[in-house]
């Protein structure tokens, strides 16, 4: 039997305070829904939208029951909560997606073994927490190849290459020894990514492969739809499908994705929530991921997942206001460009403030739109000289 729906007039909560929350809370308001977000960081890009921001620690137990208490349904925008959080939120609230998928997607080597142990397409792989485990791993999986921490490991953190040359224990020292995956190097031909729902009918629907360019291991540009052969595409549905049903999951979730120069698809992580790679629906989509994600949680029917035009999106880091505040007026001055800024008042080098997206006719010229209007946010213009003192 279906459970009942959560409607509008009532209360989410989102543990997480950061920009995908913010995008979620901002979709919530919209259609009637209170939001409280609950994150240990005060005035939160979530937190400047929401109805109640609670601070307070993930680790926090008493504060996550209470938080729990006053909602109908807890989903997250942030993964690297506790497993003790997420059971103690459960007892008091709906949690959606349900603490074993998040156990599953917040841990590599679970999330490795469940897609290996599953079928699922991953890149050759080995568990390493002692230093005999990575002479075995070097044998099995060879070299090149990466180490990835367990945990905490995202925009490149947690990871160190193993080359021909490297020593690999000094690798693993750089990671504090601690447990790791040790992943043979793909050769890659592209990421993309698909971003997929589930219902609590079972219903499941996407929003297509996008495909995504990093610098420094961090999002840069996200397009769509991704320039991909059709095989190649259906090949990352498919998969993103049976993994929603193998997880049983209800919300978004994003699949990560290898494309490798011999043509196979490879997964590379989940993610237990909207996604970086998905902000440009937004604005390109009938329906938003943050959208979907609501429908899905409070057991509502999906939205229409129509892509109105060809889209890309450019994130904006903190390296832009290394000389000042970026020249918005300029990159503005196209008036296919939509700027969103997430709220954060410390830019910091590799910190995500926002982003630009641009619809165009086709995917190379939203690409090509959203970088030139990203390269005009530099380019400000001179001050005129100012006028010499005249002294007393």
């Amino acid at each position: 039997m279906t459970p009942s729906p959560v409607l509008p007039g009532s209360t989410i909560g989102v543990l997480g305070g950061g920009q995908l929350g913010r995008m979620f809370a901002m979709a919530a308001r919209r259609m009637g829904y209170r939001v409280h977000t609950l994150a240990p960081e005060y005035d939160s890009p979530t937190g400047q939208i929401a109805d109640v921001e609670v601070q307070a620690s993930y680790d926090d137990l008493d504060r996550v029951r209470e938080f729990a208490q006053r909602v109908n349904v807890v989903t997250f925008e942030f993964e690297n909560v506790s497993a003790r959080a997420v059971a103690t939120a459960e007892e008091h609230a709906i949690v959606r997606p349900s603490g074993r998928a998040l156990a599953i997607a917040q841990h590599r080597l679970r999330e490795k073994t469940f897609l290996h142990d599953h079928g699922f397409p991953v890149a050759r792989f080995a568990a390493v927490s002692t230093e005999a485990h990575l002479a075995d791993a070097l044998k099995s999986v060879g070299r090149p190849a990466v180490m990835k921490t367990v945990t905490l490991g995202y925009d490149g953190k947690g990871q160190a290459p193993v080359g021909p040359e490297t020593d690999p224990l000094e690798a693993w020292a750089a990671l504090g020894r601690r447990e790791v995956v040790f992943e043979t190097f793909v050769e890659l031909a592209c990421e993309i990514s698909v971003i997929g729902v589930r219902g609590i009918d079972g219903s499941l629907a996407h929003f297509g492969p996008i495909e995504n360019a990093h610098t420094h291991h961090i999002l840069d540009v996200s397009v769509a739809p991704a320039a991909v052969s059709h095989r190649i595409g259906q090949r990352a549905v498919e998969v993103t499908r049976a993994i929603l049903e193998a997880l049983e999951y209800v919300g978004v979730l994003c699949v990560e994705f290898f494309v490798t120069r011999g043509h196979e698809v490879l997964v590379n992580e989940l993610a237990p929530r909207p996604h970086n790679s998905g902000h440009l629906t937004f604005d390109a989509c009938r329906t938003s991921q943050f959208e979907q994600q609501l429908r899905a949680i409070c057991g509502l029917p999906l939205g229409s997942f129509d892509l109105l035009q060809p889209a890309a999106m450019a994130n904006l880091l903190g390296d832009l206001w290394s000389d000042g505040e970026p020249d918005w007026q300029a990159a503005l001055k196209w008036p296919d460009v939509k700027l969103h800024l997430y709220g954060k008042a410390a830019p910091r080098s590799g910190r995500k403030m926002g982003h630009l997206t641009v619809l165009a006719a086709t995917p190379h010229e939203a690409r090509d739109r959203v970088i030139a209007a990203r390269n005009q946010l530099r380019r400000r213009l001179a001050r005129p000289p100012s006028s010499p003192s005249t002294g007393t």
